[in-house]
């Protein structure tokens, strides 16, 4: 499997991808009278994911470089899977993203002449009404290496086929009893060619033309002719829609309208990442997941909710750029760009995800001071803030070892570390209870030490966070870890082997700093020495905390490119 997420093959001519060039070509032979228009067409049937995110900026890139228009049409063809939560919530990922379309049209706006239109290739005698169920359909189609077999129903007369056609549109027949047939050849290479269905029954409601309808036109009878109708010169599409483009030329020849142009590239995979919409759903419907915006999910919904900047999508993006040749990312390159904009935007605080007491023996027990803390050191203008520091404090238990490894540098029996902004402290006394389990620990402070330098100029090797006992805020934590474990999930023949079972983690009683008791949904910090945390936009609210893991600091794709 090729992981790497670096575009530079033949469709590529220096910084001129083969999308660039053919829509530069048609400027300059005047085609389309020099305009650029494309479009994004998503299914209302689910959330947008990142494999979405590359067709539109893709469609967004071309238009925008060529001063064209970038419009967001909704391929609502399909009643029973489709929604209005889903048209609502895809406008709303591609305003987030900040892709802002010029128009927003739907499939359904044309039925009434989608419809004349397939009454005129029955005219014609260049479609059919065809009484044959899906499975002999399917058998009548023939394979790859075997020709099809013209249905008993082809050569019905024009006269009957009208008919037909018109009381299915009436309703007179249950679904799936009849399909409208375009004629074209059974025997052809290109198995879409081979008498494509363009309308089939479904008695069922639509969110935008309710009842008025019971037949229902085919994803490739609608697309090339709603491009069209829209006047989209650059008709945008990925690479598994390649076959189809001899069938969306076939229609618009036949009806001799407007012809756009389509041209293909190639999808975005992921590692440890699915993005079949088939498996999203399942994942959804199955509860395997807690819905569309989980934050283990690659939908926009699921990132946004994780903390996932939509600047660090856009560059991971355009970053794998555009090609006729599908190969996958690594997702460590998509957490390189996360990491890299959280790094200069998010305000850093103190959390504390397994609490453990400290007691500063020597600290006056009701003194309470303010220590001031840097918010951000990457950020000049970012300001400080006040952190109380008392007696009582929380450090993360992972910060103590009774018996330290060799090269723990943390806190350990007689040994001094250095307490972030605070002050040297020495581990003195280890209390445990009554199961042999560590509870507490004493210490001493120095107090030359504030800030955490000592006047005669020695040195401690680690440097430790911190929360004090009586100001810290209780928090839930959810740790989350890849959906799935295997690199390529999709080579499983059940995606359910491939997840990961231990993708979250719920931490009850973390502490955090007491900064954060207003903080705002949505509202990316970092945990010092922890990694990057987002108040969750669902289930957070003052006093009960929820705090999403984003991503952790280690930076494993600068690893790999020698960078850290």
């Amino acid at each position: 499997m090729d992981s790497s997420p670096e575009v530079n093959d033949e469709e590529t001519t220096g910084s001129v991808n083969f999308i660039q060039a053919a829509v530069m070509d048609d400027i300059e032979s005047g085609r389309f009278d020099k305009r650029v228009q494309t479009r994004f067409p998503p299914e209302p049937n689910g959330y947008l994911h990142i494999g979405h995110v590359k067709a539109i900026a893709i469609d967004h890139g071309v238009a925008a470089e060529f001063g064209g228009e970038f419009n967001l049409r909704f391929d609502d063809t399909n009643p029973e899977k489709e929604e209005q939560e889903y048209v609502d919530g895809q406008i709303a990922d591609m305003q987030w993203l900040g892709f802002e379309p010029a128009n927003i049209y739907y499939a359904s706006d044309y039925f009434d002449q989608l419809y004349e239109w397939a009454v005129e290739l029955i005219w014609q005698g260049k479609a059919y009404v065809d009484d044959l169920s899906a499975d002999e359909m399917r058998e009548y189609r023939g394979t790859l290496t075997a020709p099809g077999r013209n249905s008993p129903y082809r050569d019905r007369s024009v006269e009957e086929n009208l008919d037909l056609f018109a009381r299915m549109k009436a309703g007179e027949f249950p679904d799936g009893a009849r399909v409208l047939r375009a004629k074209i050849d059974m025997s052809s290479g290109n198995l879409n060619l081979r008498d494509p269905a363009m309308y089939r029954i479904r008695h069922a409601e639509h969110q935008k033309t309710g009842n008025k309808w019971c037949i229902y036109p085919m994803y490739d009878w609608a697309h090339g002719q709603s491009d069209s109708i829209e006047g989209v010169t650059h008709s945008l599409c990925s690479l598994e829609y390649e076959d189809h483009r001899p069938l969306y030329d076939w229609y618009l020849d036949q009806l001799e309208i407007y012809h756009p142009r389509q041209i293909e590239f190639a999808r975005l995979f992921i590692t440890h990442t699915v993005l079949s919409k088939r498996v999203l759903i399942r994942l959804v419907n199955d509860g395997l997941v807690e819905g569309w915006d989980d934050p283990r999910m690659p939908t926009v919904v699921g990132m946004r909710r994780r903390g996932v900047p939509a600047t660090a999508i856009r560059a991971f993006i355009d970053r794998v750029g555009v090609s006729k040749t599908n190969s996958t990312a690594d997702i460590a390159l998509l957490d390189h760009y996360i990491r890299q904009e959280l790094n200069l935007t998010a305000p850093r605080v103190m959390g504390v995800l397994d609490p453990l007491k400290v007691v500063i023996t020597n600290y006056p027990q009701d003194r309470v001071e303010m220590l001031e803390a840097v918010n951000n050191p990457e950020d000049e203008n970012a300001g400080t803030r006040q952190i109380p520091f008392s007696r009582e404090l929380y450090i993360d238990r992972d910060d103590f070892q009774e018996t330290p490894h060799r090269k723990f540098y943390r806190l350990a029996p007689g040994a001094e570390v250095r307490l972030r902004y605070g002050y040297f402290i020495t581990c003195t006394d280890v209390v445990k209870d009554a199961s042999g389990e560590i509870v507490e620990l004493h210490c001493t402070y120095d107090p030359e030490t504030k800030g955490g330098y000592a006047p005669d100029g020695r040195r401690v090797k680690g440097t430790i966070h911190w929360l004090s006992v009586a100001h810290a805020l209780t928090a839930e934590v959810r740790m989350y870890d890849r959906l799935f474990a295997a690199e390529d999930p999709g080579s499983y023949d059940d995606f359910r082997e491939a997840l990961n079972p231990d993708s979250l983690v719920i931490i009850a009683n973390a502490k955090v700093e007491p900064s954060l008791a207003d903080a705002e949904a949505e509202t990316v910090v970092q945990f010092e020495r922890k990694g990057y945390f987002c108040v969750d936009s669902k289930d957070s609210r003052p006093g009960a905390l929820v705090f999403n893991q984003t991503i952790g600091l280690r930076d494993s794709w600068a690893k790999i490119q020698g960078k850290g």
